[in-house]
């Protein structure tokens, strides 16, 4: 699927909206790729809100999130949930991947913690997590969450993700690190290279 122009200019405008509803939750996710970090997160989730924002904001994507989940159990199905509409709409705005650039990696301190991460927009979804945090919880959330997290995003979107803990000792800071850290490595990857802007970046002619 090539990406649409939109009528405003010769910009590409890779956007999607994602309606996920199961037993568990009830999600409308919207997502614009070329975006100014604008975002709009009511989770049920107060930490994955905050995390949310983040990565829309150190991502450049607008975002809006809306989820009605059974928070009353616990919070895994809302975040798991989240991370597969994240990245089933990462795949439906960037269509063919025609003129990405598709590689990128960050490292990126947050106090103590740093934390590097490298995308890699490939077609093939897989998540290396290894970003320990040394508490259970932030608050009331589960920390082993944020691997769920991203487990279930690389898997929809397609991408090839590692995100490594290079150093931290805050649990907060390791997980607010990871989100940064991907935001801005998936901003990297999926912008445009005007030079081959026409090109899908593979030797295969798709990924």
């Amino acid at each position: 699927m090539r990406n649409k122009r939109n009528f405003q200019g010769d910009e590409f405008m890779r956007h999607a909206e994602i309606i996920r509803t199961t037993g568990e939750t009830d999600i409308n996710l919207k997502l614009l790729l070329d975006g100014s970090g604008r975002s709009v997160i009511n989770s049920g989730v107060g930490f994955l809100d905050h995390m949310l924002t983040l990565f829309a904001k150190h991502g450049r994507f607008d975002l809006e999130v809306k989820c009605a989940g059974d928070t009353q159990v616990d919070f895994h199905h809302t975040v798991e949930d989240i991370g597969i509409a994240l990245g089933q709409a990462f795949a439906k705005a960037l269509g063919d991947k025609r003129g990405i650039k598709r590689y990128a990696d960050t490292v990126l301190p947050m106090d103590e913690a740093l934390i590097l991460t490298a995308v890699d927009v490939s077609g093939r979804g897989l998540c290396c997590y290894d970003a320990a945090t040394p508490s259970q919880k932030v608050g009331d959330f589960d920390t082993e969450l944020s691997s769920e997290f991203w487990f279930a995003f690389a898997r929809e979107a397609g991408v090839t993700l590692h995100i490594r803990k290079l150093a931290g000792a805050n649990s907060h800071h390791i997980i607010e690190g990871v989100f940064k850290s991907a935001a801005r490595s998936l901003r990297a990857a999926v912008t445009i290279d005007k030079e081959f802007a026409d090109e899908i970046p593979s030797t295969k002619g798709l990924l």
